[in-house]
Formats: C-alpha cells, structure tokens, sequence
C-alpha cells in the first residue's frame, strides 16, 4: 500500500478550509487543517509534510511570515500560496519567497491537485541525473546552470529565460507544463505580452532541441505545454 502525502493546509477560512480538506482527503491524500500561521508552524515543527499549501491573509501569522519560517526548517519543501489578492508584488514576494506556484481564489479544484502532483513528481527528481541542475534531454546535454545545451560536442549557450523554461519543461517531461506557472514562475506575470514572449522561446527550443528526432515540445491546447521523449531505452 502506497504511503499517502501529507499536506500542510493553513487557512484561516474555516468553512473554505474544511472543503478543501475534504476534496484532497477524497484525492487521497493526507490533510492537517490549521486555521492561522502560528498553529501552521507548530504543525510543521512536530510533524513530516510534503507540500505545504499557505493562505496569504491570515491573523497571528501571515502566509508570506509563515513561509520564511518554514523554509528555515526545510529549505526544500514545496509551497503553494492561496490568495484573494492579484497584485503582481504580491505575487512576485510568493515567488521570491521560494514558492513552486500561487493560486488566486476561486480556482478549480481539480487544477489544485494536478498542480500538487506535477510540484512533487518534479521536487521527488524526474531528471534523469543525480546532480539537479545537469539533466539528460533525449540525445542531448543541458546543464541549466551555465545556460549550456550540448550535442555531439557542439554546445549552445541559452539566455536566461530559455534555460529557465526549459528546465520547467525536462523537469516535468512528458507531463503538461501549466502555462500560468511557466509565466508567473519565469516573468512573474501571465499577461497578454508575457504569454507572447514565451511562445518566442517556446519556439527557439524547438529550433535548439529539432536535432534530436525523439523531442518534441507539443502545445497543449487551453493547458501549457510539454516537452516530449519517444522512444526512451
């Protein structure tokens, strides 16, 4: 029998909160319910989790305070903010704070649980080597911190953001990479010029990864994207 994920929620909406519980407890997994930051942290202290999930707005403590104290007992847990608020710093501070993604009530629940599970196939290490920034993409090479994609002895250096999007999409290989957690995790924002910026670089990886005949980057239609490997040995 597989062992459930447990997950941290902190939400000071007692009603919104019990739902939410009950929704991820019916999706199998393992829920402890707290209802402001303070009570939050004493259950991450005395207890394992796998992902937390943080309202933003809360009395006692807030989420973004909750956060930093979270991270500074483990640095690599993963972290969803839930908020009623859409300021771009707000949700840039979420970021900045280390979060893997942020979500704006309402949402669709059943976007909640793929997001959670996409975060945590990618922090559990879906590339396919030990060291997490050198990853094996089909034929090639790509160490994501020197911007570096290599074939064959030939090297092609990325900027900045190809390499970020491009360690989203091998790190979620053959898996739908959301399109709004590629923007707000790369440009912080997911507005008409940032979506258009990123369907450029979508289509400069393709240029880069075409040599490899097993790669592909699909668009998933309403979705995001996802980056492709056929026949895998």
């Amino acid at each position: 029998m597989a062992i459930p994920i447990k997950i941290l929620l902190v939400e000071d909406e007692t009603n919104f909160g019990a739902v939410m519980k009950n929704y991820l407890e019916i999706s199998d997994f393992e829920v402890m319910l707290c209802v402001n930051g303070k009570e939050g942290l004493k259950a991450f202290t005395n207890n394992n989790f796998d992902i937390c999930i943080l309202d933003v707005m809360m009395p006692e403590m807030d989420g973004f305070t909750l956060a930093k104290e979270i991270k500074l007992l483990n640095a690599d847990i993963p972290i969803i903010f839930l908020t009623a608020k859409t300021l771009k710093e707000d949700i840039i501070q979420g970021y900045r704070l280390g979060a893997d993604d942020y979500i704006t009530k309402p949402f669709d629940s059943e976007l909640l649980i793929y997001k959670i599970k996409a975060i945590l196939a990618r922090n559990n290490g879906n590339s396919t080597s030990k060291n997490n920034h050198i990853f094996s993409i089909g034929k090639f090479s790509f160490d994501s911190n020197l911007r570096i994609l290599s074939l064959n002895n030939e090297e092609q250096k990325l900027s900045p953001k190809e390499a970020e999007l491009l360690k989203l999409l091998t790190e979620n290989m053959n898996q739908i990479l959301p399109r709004e957690m590629a923007l707000k995790s790369i440009w912080g924002d997911d507005n008409f010029y940032t979506t258009r910026s990123m369907d450029v670089y979508i289509t400069k990886l393709r240029k880069y990864l075409k040599a490899d005949p097993d790669l592909s980057i699909e668009n998933i239609h309403g979705s995001g994207f996802r980056l492709l490997l056929v026949n895998i040995n």
